[in-house]
Order: structure tokens, then C-alpha cells, then sequence
């Protein structure tokens, strides 16, 4: 067996209480005190998760443009120096290579940042369309990564920088970051539903960011958080999950990201004839919301069924913090994606009763 490859803030886990698992070959903390408690503080105060095993892909060189136009789905062109944009890269038949973030630094110079399971495939996958005029440089491991979320996030990051961090609006980004001490990315992104920042940093500068910001917001309430609590914030506000809402056989069209698919751009990327096709003629399968009406919880895999026909699966599931309710995310033939149609899933051989549900399941008051 493989050993399990760790982040830089590994030592600092225990020190915590940090309880690690694996994760896509990695050993990282899925809870420091209770998923629960930490989801709570992210939803009304913050907290600090280390997400430095994501992949960081400079793109450089003065065809970087057109290179990312054939390789993405999204028109790269939009964006502006000191912008992200969300995006995807995609098989010829559409199914999903990785969703990630393009980062504009300036003209010829880019940052991909990549799901960690899927750094070694989306480098390979970037080669093969190489072309003159451009530079790959696969950086992730001279990169760690904090994600600092939460109503309170920027009140407490402001206090470490002379940076006025309300002038970087949602999807910008600033480089050279001046943040207690150490010259960092710093950008207004997340994957929790909430307002807060993402900080890129060299190894040692995340080890003392991450004590020095969990000091600093301790009396207000601010907590370590691990990937427990990542994924039930991501899953309540309905954020996409690689290898449950999208995947090698699932679209970004199946799953709902139609803003992340530009047509209309004139470039011909890959997967773009398969996805007019989907357009065009309609998605086979939706991802939907559900909410139990029997008693019992979905979860990932679980089959679900509409008058006794297997109709999908369930991609995710949890009990929500937030809602106390039991909710999912299911991939189902789009035929029953009708709002308030009802369901039946599949748990411990027995078909309970589950309806459709407006998504996203939660969205932050501004």
C-alpha cells in the first residue's frame, strides 16, 4: 500500500486533536473538535481549513490564452488581471476530466488551481494539447493552501495585513500579500456557501499562518475545521464535488454547471461537440435536490427509484447541520428532476420515501 502523501501542516493536526483519515492518498483531518461544532463556527463566526494538498499549474507564455480556450469549458477571455474564474475541463464525450479555478495573474501568465486526487491526471491531460508558445510548470508542492470562511473571516484576517481586504471583491485576487509577516495570494474564494479567503503560500509561511491566524480569531470564536465539515458547508450550499457530482461519466450540463460551459466562445475545446449536442437535445440525467420525507438518511451511492424504476443515484447525503434535515444531491433521469416529484431511495434494502428540493439548499443572507 502507497503511503499516504501529507501537507506541511501535518504536525500541526495533533496539536488540535485532529483526527486524520485518508483522503485521495492523503492523511488529512476530517474533524479537529466535532464536524458539527465546526460546521456552526463557519456558518456564524469562521474557520480555518488546510487545503494545501490542492494542485497548483502555472500556465505561461504568450499562447496561454488560446491554449486555455481549447482546454477549458469557460471563455477565458472574460477575465481580467486579478480575476478567478470557476471552471471545467472535459473528455471528448463530455464526461468531466476535473473542475477547478483559472487564475489570471496578467497577459501570458495563469494559475490552474486543481483537485488534489486529480493533479498527476490534469497534468498529463494538459500535456497532450501542448502546444508552441506555452509553459506548463506543475508547482503544487511549493504551495500550501488555507481556506479562512465564515461571516467573521475577514474582520479577523484584516487585523494581520495592512491590505484593505474589502477591495478584493468575490473571485479577485491579490498577489504579494503582506498577511502577518509573510508575502502571500491572497483570494476572496471558498467552497463553504461563505464570505472568506483563500491564502496561497510557500510551506513554512502557511505553518505560521495557520497558528498565527487561529491566535488571532480564538477569542472571537474562530476554529480549526477539517474535511468533515468542508463537505457538509459545500454540500448545503451546492457546491460540486469531484467523484460524486461530476466525474469521467457525469457533464458539467448533467450537473447543473451550465454557466461553466461556453458555447458560444470560438474555440473548439474538448467535449464542446458532445455538450451543443446535450444542449441541445436535453441533459439525459439532472442532479437534483432531495429532502426525506421517511425517516432515514441518503448517501453517496445510494439507488433511487420512481414507481419501482431505478431512476439514479444518490451523490451526496448528510443530516444538515444547518436545516436538520435529511437532504441530498442525486443524479436522476431528467424525466423525474420536476421539482416536488417524489422518490423513493434505497437505504438498507428498504425503498423510503424522498421528494425533489429546491436548491441550493442554503445560501448566506449578504
Amino acid at each position: 500500500m502507497a503511503e499516504l502523501k501529507r501537507t506541511p501542516l501535518f504536525e500541526a493536526y495533533s496539536k488540535h486533536g485532529g483526527k486524520t483519515i485518508d483522503f485521495g492518498g492523503w492523511e488529512l483531518p476530517v474533524q479537529f473538535s466535532s464536524i458539527k461544532e465546526e460546521h456552526e463556527a463557519v456558518r456564524t463566526k469562521a474557520g480555518l481549513f488546510d487545503v494545501s494538498h490542492m494542485g497548483e499549474i502555472f500556465v505561461t507564455g504568450p499562447n496561454s490564452l488560446p491554449y486555455l480556450q481549447q482546454l477549458v469549458t469557460n471563455d477565458v477571455s472574460k477575465i481580467k488581471d486579478g480575476q478567478a474564474q470557476y471552471t471545467a475541463m472535459c473528455y471528448a464525450d463530455g464526461g468531466t476530466v476535473d473542475d477547478l479555478l483559472v487564475y489570471k495573474i496578467e497577459d501570458g501568465n495563469y494559475l490552474l488551481v486543481v483537485n488534489a486526487s486529480n493533479i498527476e491526471k490534469d497534468f498529463e491531460w494538459m500535456q497532450k494539447s501542448l502546444t508552441d508558445g506555452v509553459s506548463l510548470d506543475n508547482q503544487s508542492e511549493n504551495y500550501g493552501l488555507l481556506a479562512f470562511q465564515g461571516p467573521l473571516a475577514m474582520e479577523i484576517l484584516q487585523r494581520l495585513t495592512e491590505q484593505d481586504l474589502s477591495e478584493i471583491k468575490p473571485f479577485r485576487f491579490k498577489m504579494d500579500v503582506p498577511v502577518a509577516g509573510h508575502e502571500v495570494i491572497v483570494s476572496r474564494t471558498g467552497y463553504t456557501g461563505e464570505d472568506g479567503f483563500e491564502i496561497y503560500a510557500n510551506p513554512e509561511a502557511v505553518v505560521a499562518l495557520w497558528d498565527r491566524i487561529l491566535e488571532e480569531g480564538k477569542a472571537d470564536g474562530a476554529v480549526p475545521a477539517g474535511l468533515g465539515a468542508r463537505d457538509t458547508l459545500r454540500f448545503e450550499a451546492c457546491l460540486a464535488l469531484y467523484g460524486q457530482e461530476l466525474s469521467k461519466d457525469i457533464t458539467p450540463l448533467e450537473a447543473g454547471l451550465n454557466f461553466v460551459v461556453k458555447l458560444n466562445k470560438e474555440e473548439d475545446f474538448s467535449g464542446k461537440e458532445a455538450l451543443a449536442s446535450q444542449k441541445e437535445n436535453g441533459v439525459p440525467r439532472k442532479l437534483v435536490g432531495i429532502e426525506m420525507i421517511d425517516k432515514g438518511i441518503p448517501r453517496h451511492g445510494y439507488p433511487v427509484y420512481a414507481n419501482g424504476e431505478l431512476v439514479g443515484e444518490v451523490t451526496t447525503g448528510t443530516q444538515s447541520p444547518t436545516l436538520k434535515k435529511n437532504i441530498g444531491l442525486a443524479l436522476v433521469k431528467s424525466e423525474f428532476a420536476e421539482l416536488g416529484t417524489e422518490l423513493q431511495v434505497e437505504i438498507r434494502n428498504k425503498r423510503l420515501k424522498a421528494k425533489t428540493a429546491e436548491t441550493p439548499f442554503y445560501k448566506r443572507s449578504k
